[in-house]
Formats: structure tokens, C-alpha cells, sequence
């Protein structure tokens, strides 16, 4: 599902596509990179993880992406985020989230 996945990061997710090769694509968001290639049994466990800066930002996502969201957007007290989670094409775990509390700054 190499063409399809690739579509719903970059249509839904907001990625760019940073480099093609002949059975690979790696996406970029941010300092993230991800890379899909073409197997005939894709490897789906674990969960991928994007962060926003605000509740606002995740919110947005949840506003996009809420036809495939397995939950709604929460605060997580534990690890004081605020997330959600959803599901990609090929069954993979999303989680999207902003910490609430101060953290560091990353390269966008």
C-alpha cells in the first residue's frame, strides 16, 4: 500500500516527501523523518508520535482526522500532554500531542 500511504501522510498528516528511492519513500515533518517502503508484509507495530506546539494545534488534527481518531483529544495527567490517537491506513498507531508544561525547544 506504498502510493496510498504515502498519500494519507502527505494529504492528511501535512508531510513532505524528502527523498524517493526506488522502493522507499521518506517523509519529513519537522525534524521527524519517516520511511515507507514496499514489503509484501508491512511492519505495523508501534505507535508513531507527532507533536505540536499547543492544545490548539491538536485540536486542529483532531478536526481533520477525527474519521479515523480511536479516541478523543484528552489531558494525560501522567505525563501532562494533551493527546489523541488514531489509526493510518495500514493500521499503525498515531498519537498526536503537545506537552503542557515547558519543554525544551526542537527544530521545525
Amino acid at each position: 500500500m506504498l502510493q496510498e500511504i504515502i498519500e494519507f501522510y502527505v494529504t492528511d498528516i501535512g508531510m513532505h516527501v524528502w527523498l524517493e528511492q526506488e522502493d522507499c519513500i521518506i517523509l519529513s515533518h519537522g525534524n521527524l523523518l519517516l520511511g515507507f517502503c514496499h514489503r509484501e508484509t508491512p511492519e505495523v507495530d508501534g505507535m508513531i508520535t507527532f507533536f505540536y506546539p499547543t492544545k490548539e494545534d491538536v485540536d486542529a488534527m483532531y478536526g481533520m482526522l477525527d474519521h479515523i481518531a480511536t479516541s478523543r483529544p484528552a489531558l494525560n495527567e501522567k505525563y501532562q500532554i494533551y493527546q489523541f490517537f488514531a489509526q493510518d491506513p495500514e493500521g499503525r498507531v498515531l498519537e498526536f500531542q503537545a506537552f503542557m508544561h515547558p519543554i525544551e525547544p526542537i527544530g521545525f
